[in-house]
């Protein structure tokens, strides 16, 4: 029998959080641009030549800083919030291309007129660097490319970049309620940079990750060729599904392989304080979650909060859960492995595959899919408001942290932390565990019990020394407990901290200080293929991969 679903029954917390899903578009960008002076006339004289013949011209595609739509344009994208702040510069042109067929012409007529491309897709860039940059630019932004056609039959979708996670489901579940794809669980991320960075979500366990899924792809290369997995060649196809698009082209579209969900998901999230053995159970969590069956997806976010009834602060982990099956068997699998939890049937909801992405993505379960489709959806009054800027570090681990240490991480929680931070634990395993770490660029597969996140919010510029303070003291912290030599990161969740190019002349050795974080030794393929497909180093940014200069140098 189904489990009655009620708005109460349940927390209404993210099995991922989904970062800054509102737009604060009241915090000020500068008046003056630090690119102020360079002249891109040229630019837009070049592409309104190359597009002339085109059906839509340039006219309702470029916006300049001159033009009143120019910064509502360059700010509906803008997740992080402290990129709306000086000294962040602005893109000299901002262009938003109604069809592919466009995107080769931008790229040709900023190359030739010395300005770099950043391509946004989402604006869910954890540094900012899909829309800025410290030299003259332009945005490339793919809002407008967000088209999915799907072959049920086939079980295929092909799906351009600047569709969103929440575009996506939708679309498919308007097809069939059977029919999923393993994304990420924010619907507001676009797909261009989850995809060509990895891409977790809650079916990665079952069916790896959405570049594991990955059967073709279109994209804009430095010559402004427009390529498909064909004509790229199988070293750039590899490396564009994890090694991040944006070092190696424009991507305009994936082809997905979409993959079976059954008609029934449970889901439940349950909270424990301190007070309710919340350390016990986040220490048992290392060694149950991870190696649960493929079906079971058990993450845990982690917040300071105040009792109510006492003001006592305390630590509290939430356990949020999405099974692929029903209650009876969900009950059966928490209580051969983890019955400390003490999960109860009514704990639970038995919900549609869309209903729990709905769910994953933050909102209340009842509320329509039809929010999905919206890139900047209104947050419910039941979560906590998402409007701040953030600064975020992860880490991956590969054997458990003893009970002391987590007892000291509650302790910087609790003493050090700003108002507003949290720790994501997501744990790995499952269908993880079965794919080569150089099947893709994204190397964390078999060996890995779970990816750490912690992260500091805030929506006051003055509080942002603070909050940057704590989370480089917290990154601290964990050093003994995380993976070493090199201790490792996800590119989706990119850290300036840990290191950056020199400019277009970046050598291997600069480049593996955040390289081999990323990718390992994956990082001296992406070299390799980014030698070959753009040897002038054209596409960069601060993190992008560098080419190989003269003798090889690693």
């Amino acid at each position: 029998m189904t489990t009655k679903i009620t708005t109460s029954r349940i927390s209404n917390v993210s099995i991922f959080i989904c970062l800054a899903a509102v737009l604060l578009i009241s915090f000020p960008i500068p008046a003056e641009s630090r690119h102020e002076g360079h002249n891109h006339h040229e630019f837009l004289q070049c592409l309104s030549i190359r597009l002339q013949n085109h059906s839509h011209g340039i006219s309702n595609v470029v916006y300049t800083p001159n033009e009143s739509s120019y910064l509502s344009v360059l700010r509906k994208s803008i997740h992080n919030l402290r990129f709306m702040l000086a000294p962040t510069a602005r893109p000299q042109v901002i262009v938003t291309p109604l069809q592919e067929s466009q995107i080769p012409a931008i790229v040709v007529c900023a190359k030739q007129n010395g300005m770099q491309i950043r391509t946004r897709s989402g604006g869910h860039d954890y540094e900012g660097l899909s829309y800025t940059s410290p030299v003259p630019f332009v945005i490339v932004d793919l809002f407008n490319l967000n088209d999915i056609a799907i072959d049920v039959a086939q079980m295929t979708a092909w799906v351009q970049t600047g569709t969103t996670n929440g575009q996506l489901y939708y679309a498919i579940s308007q097809k069939s309620n059977t029919i999923g794809f393993p994304a990420g669980s924010c619907p507001t991320v676009g797909v261009g940079g989850l995809f060509s960075g990895g891409g977790y979500g809650p079916l990665f366990r079952k069916y790896g990750l959405a570049a594991d899924n990955i059967v073709d792809a279109r994209m804009v290369d430095a010559s402004g060729r427009m390529l498909d997995r064909k004509s790229m060649g199988e070293d750039v196809f590899w490396a564009i599904r994890g090694g991040g698009g944006a070092s190696f082209g424009v991507i305009t579209a994936w082809k997905i392989k979409l993959v079976t969900v059954p008609d029934t998901i449970t889901i439940f999230s349950v909270s424990r304080t301190l007070q309710q053995n919340a350390t016990e159970l986040v220490h048992k969590w290392q060694y149950v979650a991870p190696f649960m069956p493929n079906d079971m997806l058990l993450a845990i976010n982690v917040v300071p909060i105040t009792i109510p009834t006492t003001g006592e602060r305390t630590v509290q982990a939430s356990f949020n859960s999405m099974f692929l099956g029903r209650i009876d068997r969900l009950l059966e699998l928490l209580e051969q492995s983890f019955p400390e939890l003490g999960v109860r049937r009514e704990d639970c909801l038995e919900v549609s595959y869309i209903q729990s992405v709905v769910f994953n993505g933050g909102y209340n379960v009842l509320q329509s899919p039809e929010l999905l489709t919206s890139r900047n959806p209104e947050v419910p009054s039941a979560i906590r408001a998402t409007r701040f800027s953030f600064k975020a570090k992860t880490d991956y681990l590969l054997k458990p942290i003893p009970k002391s240490g987590i007892e000291g991480m509650w302790k910087l929680l609790l003493e050090r932390a700003p108002d507003m931070a949290e720790l994501l634990m997501t744990p790995y395993g499952g269908r993880m565990n079965e794919i080569s770490e150089s099947a893709i660029p994204f190397p964390h597969r078999a060996g890995t019990l779970y990816k750490f996140q912690q992260l500091a919010h805030w929506t006051r510029p003055e509080e942002s020394e603070a909050s940057f303070s704590w989370v480089r003291n917290f990154h601290g912290y964990l050093t003994p407990f995380v993976s070493k030599s090199p201790r490792l990161g996800y590119l989706n969740y990119r850290d300036l901290d840990l290191g950056v190019n020199n400019g277009d002349k970046t050598s291997y050795r600069e480049a593996s200080k955040w390289g081999l974080s990323y990718y390992k030794s994956n990082f001296k393929r992406l070299v390799r293929v980014k030698t070959m497909i753009d040897p002038t180093n054209y596409f960069r940014n601060e993190q992008s991969i560098p080419v190989q200069h003269g003798r090889k140098n690693y």
